[in-house]
């Protein structure tokens, strides 16, 4: 009968030092240079329809279903998707623009499971005709997802991802 107790109250202990020490934010960024302008790579990333063209997601499900909503490269312009296992359901919604700077937005994924991300395209002026393209974004693990990140790392899962498709847009844009 104790060693019962024993067990289930150190099974509860361990569950909750999981819990203390379960990341609860992550944050995934990968860059890349580009031999174009960068008021020429800003204008075509700020339309989210050309992510289309050099999207690993669109490259893992190219049937998936998509709608837009609003006006493409503006504020408030939403994509939504729904396609097979690898890429889920959910949408993207254009939530900030800087010209020459940055796009930020908002991504909601509603399958495999429901979470939010903040996501943003980044460009920087490097000279020359040369621009810096960084691509990432962050949010927060909510428990009971918290304790699986423990087992599973975002930044390497999702940075190949990032860095395949950074690879496309380079090849895109220089050719």
């Amino acid at each position: 009968m104790y060693v019962l107790l024993y067990i289930l109250l150190a099974l509860i202990v361990m569950f909750f030092f999981l819990v203390l020490i379960a990341p609860k934010k992550y944050n995934v960024s990968r860059s890349i240079e580009i031999a174009k302008p960068l008021s020429e790579v800003f204008q075509y990333l700020k339309h989210i329809k050309n992510q289309n063209d050099w999207s690993p997601w669109k490259k893992k499900d190219p049937d998936m279903n998509q709608e837009y909503i609003g006006t493409d490269g503006e504020v408030g312009f939403i994509s939504k998707w729904d396609g097979n296992k690898d890429v889920g359901s959910g949408e993207q919604e254009i939530m900030r623009i800087v010209e020459n700077d940055i796009i930020e937005s908002e991504l909601r994924f509603f399958k495999p499971w429901k979470s939010q991300s903040d996501a943003f395209l980044k460009v920087e002026y490097l000279g020359d005709k040369r621009s810096k393209v960084t691509w990432g974004f962050s949010g927060n693990n909510r428990f009971p997802f918290s304790i699986f990140m423990l087992f599973f790392n975002m930044d390497k899962a999702v940075g190949k991802d990032f860095e395949e498709g950074l690879t496309s847009l380079k090849y895109l844009l220089e050719k």
